[in-house]
């Protein structure tokens, strides 16, 4: 028996008590009509009933609310028998809550982690086995099995074929055009398991058909392996690549490599073959990382001897986009006397006269100079623990990445570093320690 069934018994026993005594006030008041004090109560029963009343605002204050329905009846509990404390459990009716102790749980959600990939492994099994397919897919002379409900989920382009009043919809065998067996059997796998192999010698034709079907996570992964594998001999191809199939992000980290590996890039053969006009949007950018403009003009005469006879009469062209404003004298006229393709261009010798005639009378610059899109490292070099320390670190700041670096040759500390560019006709870098 809880207490709240205790505290219910007394109050109702006091109640009836209480009553009682009111009852027996009454009849004494009757039987005492003739006495002055007739109509006053007894002293013992108003003792009692302040008693009573102060008892009943004790408990009011003390005790638990029972709760609506509680004083009507036994209503949701249970009490036992009737003779007193019966503490065994006892089993409530069906319309009764299992004790007035029960505490309300609430709703629980349950999420099987396993239940999806389970089913899919069990379509997976089901397409193998040919059960339940309703559609056949004709890639060449490969026929592939499969659920067109599967099909429709993972890809918006079987979703519109089956859904959208095409007549493929009331096809059984779908004949499938520009994809191989091999990339459509990937791509049909992936749909099913979620999972796709990719390779240096499927990757290219696998980012085409999950392009064409519009399997987004397919064409992510492919970008992913491509961003991954960028490299001065294959930055120029991935980077057109991307933009044909309109893999922006892709696209857009195939450039940066590119403007930041400018010199390593300009030496393979990807930057020999690019067209007049995929060589003058290059050079142009800001963001070439180049120590000099001599080098990006070097690139442009390498590339121009590459196929010299149909290159050098684009020459005066392409030297615009170069900023010769910022070679030095001495390397313009060195060019100017040595360089036998600028002979067989006579407007670029003269357009560079006129730049040299600019420099040497220390004409303001019309053109703006690059900003190299590089890395920003901030160098921490030597310390003191104990001891002078030869440590050199650098923090990049875009990815927030520490790297260790070569050693001082001798250890320092309290040292200080400053970048300083020096605007002489010979532009150096010089790196001051104190």
């Amino acid at each position: 028996m809880t207490r709240r069934t205790i505290f219910y018994r007394f109050c109702k026993s006091l109640l009836l008590l209480n009553n009682t005594f009111l009852d027996a006030r009454t009849s004494l008041a009757t039987v005492h009509a003739t006495s002055i004090h007739a109509n006053a109560p007894s002293p013992n029963v108003v003792l009692f009933s302040k008693l009573f009343f102060k008892i009943m605002v004790w408990l009011s204050f003390n005790t638990v609310d029972f709760g609506p329905n509680r004083m009507d009846g036994d209503e949701g509990c249970s009490y036992g028998s009737t003779n007193g404390l019966d503490s065994s459990p006892h089993k409530p009716s069906q319309s009764q809550s299992p004790s007035c102790n029960a505490v309300d749980l609430g709703d629980m959600s349950f999420m099987m982690v396993d239940y999806i990939k389970d089913a899919m492994k069990a379509m997976d099994m089901m397409r193998n086995h040919h059960m339940l397919t309703d559609v056949v897919l004709e890639v060449g002379a490969e026929l592939f099995h499969a659920h067109r409900l599967v099909l429709a989920a993972a890809s918006p382009y079987f979703k519109a074929m089956f859904t959208g009043g095409l007549r493929e919809c009331d096809m059984n065998r779908v004949q499938l055009q520009g994809v191989s067996a091999t990339v459509m059997a990937r791509l049909i796998h992936f749909m099913y398991t979620g999972r796709i192999r990719v390779t240096e010698n499927t990757v290219c034709q696998l980012l085409p058909a999950a392009t064409m079907f519009q399997i987004t996570n397919v064409i992510q992964a492919c970008c992913d392996f491509l961003a991954r594998q960028l490299d001065p001999s294959n930055a120029i191809g991935i980077a057109t690549f991307a933009e044909q199939h309109g893999c922006t992000e892709l696209c857009r980290k195939a450039n940066q490599y590119i403007e930041r590996h400018f010199i390593q890039i300009c030496h393979e053969e990807e930057f020999l073959q690019l067209n007049c006009v995929q060589l003058i949007t290059l050079i142009k950018k800001d963001e070439l990382n180049v120590q000099a403009e001599e080098e990006v003009y070097k690139a442009v005469i390498k590339w121009v001897r590459y196929d010299e006879d149909n290159r050098h009469v684009k020459m005066e062209h392409i030297i615009s986009a170069v900023r010769c404003q910022f070679l030095t004298p001495k390397f313009l006229n060195d060019q100017m006397t040595n360089c036998d393709v600028l002979r067989k261009t006579p407007a670029c010798r003269e357009y560079l006269a006129r730049i040299f005639k600019d420099l040497t009378l220390h004409k303001k610059l019309a053109v703006k100079e690059r900003t190299p899109n590089t890395p920003r490292i901030i160098y921490v070099a030597g310390g003191y623990f104990r001891h002078s320390l030869n440590v050199l670190e650098g923090y990049n700041v875009d990815d927030k990445t520490w790297h260790t670096l070569d050693n001082l040759t001798v250890p320092r500390s309290g040292l200080g570093g400053a970048f300083l560019k020096v605007t002489l006709d010979e532009a150096a870098c010089q790196f001051c320690c104190t």
